[in-house]
């Protein structure tokens, strides 16, 4: 087949549902078409490429390296080819489908408040929230943006910066009359200290002992694999948490939690950041119009 002659941006489409969809059937059902045209196609495709994309097993489609490298080109290519087609069209408004991957705090205490207003403001977008407060993959787990907390590493994703937001340790009333209040860093060696029950960056709590930093292990008897779990635990009375100011904000006024060693922390304040894959140039109309709204509307203090 000559190269005029073949519908690359067609084959693409196809391989991406293919990928997405995880196999020949499903991708062949949302495209009306056959399993054996949809085979026939990527075998078509492969061919011409002169390497293997997928390798076909009973159960399931695993792509192989080229694969994968041809699959997150391919979705950038039809992304900037329906930006394109959109944006020449009379109906420029951003639509399709944005996934979230937030912290169950962020989504919690933030995005609650805010996306209503976003889905009036763009009827033709939906929004698909996440959350977790692990690392993810954005490609493996196919988010458009991930809200993240702490110092952004050095990689090939972009983010925009939403704000930073001070640490506070915190307890609830009835769990410091038990136990008393902590006036120094030796004092919660006496306490429960929640923690998260996966490994983060930063394991202790910097308290200024004596002109001096001491770094406190998290060493509790409860742990817990989100932040706003361990707020919950707080406020039952559990121990002592170590919590974004946002998260307990309402918490502190409403008395629900007091603060503890207030003159003896670090004052650390944790940055956030909406992540994303691709340069900005190159965004889709509804991912850039979320992490504009997100920049203005999402930020933490």
């Amino acid at each position: 087949m000559s190269r005029p002659e073949v519908n690359r941006s067609g084959e693409m489409e196809v391989f991406v549902q293919v990928v997405e969809r995880g196999g020949f059937s499903a991708a062949a059902r949302q495209l009306r078409m056959t399993p054996s045209a949809i085979s026939k196609l990527v075998a078509r495709l492969e061919g011409r490429l002169g390497s293997r994309l997928v390798n076909r097993t009973t159960r399931k489609l695993l792509l192989t390296p080229e694969g994968q490298t041809f699959y997150e080109r391919a979705v950038r290519i039809l992304a900037d080819i329906d930006e394109a087609e959109r944006s020449a069209s009379s109906h420029a408004d951003p639509r399709g489908l944005i996934r979230i991957n937030t912290s169950a705090a962020y989504g919690t205490h933030v995005l609650s408040k805010i996306l209503g207003r976003f889905l009036e403001t763009y009827p033709g977008i939906s929004i698909e929230v996440i959350q977790t407060d692990l690392i993810v993959d954005l490609l493996a787990e196919k988010a458009d943006i991930a809200i993240r907390a702490g110092p952004m590493p050095s990689s090939s994703l972009r983010a925009r910066k939403l704000g930073e937001t001070q640490l506070v340790i915190v307890a609830s009333p009835a769990y410091l009359e038990r136990h008393g209040t902590p006036q120094s860093a030796a004092d919660l060696e006496h306490h429960n200290r929640l923690g998260f029950g996966y490994v983060r960056a930063v394991r202790e709590w910097p308290v200024v002992e004596k002109d001096q930093i001491v770094d406190v292990p998290v060493a509790g008897r409860l742990s817990a694999s989100d932040g706003e779990a361990l707020r919950h635990f707080a406020i039952g009375g559990a121990g002592l948490a170590q919590l974004a100011h946002f998260t307990v904000a309402e918490d502190l006024k409403a008395g629900r939690l007091v603060t503890v060693l207030d003159n003896a922390l670090t004052r650390r304040h944790e940055p956030f950041h909406a992540v994303y894959v691709g340069q900005g140039g190159h965004l889709p109309a509804r991912i850039r119009t979320m992490l504009d709204y997100l920049a203005e509307h999402g930020r933490v203090f």
